[in-house]
């Protein structure tokens, strides 16, 4: 298991295209679970809905937790994408 810490960048949070591309890029991965805990919430990476549940705005702190084949390159790949603001 490896996990790091990130701070959401986007001006408008973790809406739905950016939860949808972290979901879709974890999914690329199913030996490894992905899990994002924010706000007093645990959810999984691969479920947009749940990854909106989590209220995720610009500024929130993420800990990234990966668990399984290839953790950490796939703690890497989403660290990346958080930092680089999903594009946005």
């Amino acid at each position: 298991m490896v996990s790091e810490k990130v701070i959401v960048v986007n001006e408008q949070g973790m809406h739905m295209r950016p939860a949808g591309v972290l979901a879709k890029a974890v999914k690329e991965y199913p030996e490894c679970e992905v899990t994002l805990n924010a706000n007093g919430k645990s959810v999984k990476a691969t479920s947009p809905m749940q990854i909106m549940s989590a209220c995720m705005k610009k500024g929130c702190e993420v800990e990234i937790i990966c668990n399984g084949t290839d953790e950490q390159v796939v703690l890497d790949k989403v660290v990346s994408m958080f930092e680089e603001g999903f594009g946005e």
